[in-house]
């Protein structure tokens, strides 16, 4: 993405530190359901990531890593557009559905079982927090959601761990 330190950046779903936790000089807005007050961005806006609270173009980009998955698959075109109407570039993160190891659980297969499993195998997980359904996406699905971005593949093992939409595709550069 290569935001220069003048750039506004807007990290949906940030949780406690999200992309400020970097240590980033940049202009960071963070943007949460829950209230984050040690946030340690520039600002911190309790939210809706289906509804975010900004104008259009609001930012130079949107950073979100691993909030779309917690999204119910109904939900997730309006996350979508609102990342696409409040800036013009952005980066959306997800674990790779098809990666042998869910990582909320870090328990292989877990996300191919029907919630009933899951709900009984949870605790035996990595989690320490009630259950949550959680449906990883395909890189067909993530595409769906982003069809005018890049999408990119990390990389763990030769197996793709996580996806990427880095958007729109005519204003990234894809080959770093």
């Amino acid at each position: 993405m290569s935001p220069r330190p003048e750039e506004r950046i807007l990290d949906v779903g940030c949780g406690t530190e999200g992309l400020a936790g970097f240590g980033q000089a940049a202009d960071i807005t963070g943007l949460d359901a829950v209230e984050r007050p040690d946030y340690p961005g520039r600002r911190f806006v309790r939210g809706d990531a289906r509804a975010l609270p900004f104008e259009p173009g609001s930012f130079d980009v949107a950073y979100s890593n691993s909030l779309v998955e917690h999204l119910d698959p109904s939900d997730r075109p309006r996350f979508a557009a609102e990342v696409r109407r409040v800036a013009g570039r952005y980066w959306v993160q997800t674990p790779n559905r098809y990666f042998p190891v869910e990582p909320h659980v870090l328990l292989p297969g877990f996300q191919f079982l029907p919630e009933g499993a899951q709900r009984r195998l949870w605790r035996l997980g990595m989690p320490r927090t009630s259950y949550e359904r959680i449906e990883l996406l395909s890189a067909a699905e993530l595409r769906e959601l982003f069809p005018d971005a890049v999408i990119l593949r990390e990389r763990f093992a030769g197996l793709t761990k996580s996806l990427i939409a880095a958007g729109p595709a005519e204003l990234v550069n894809a080959s770093r």
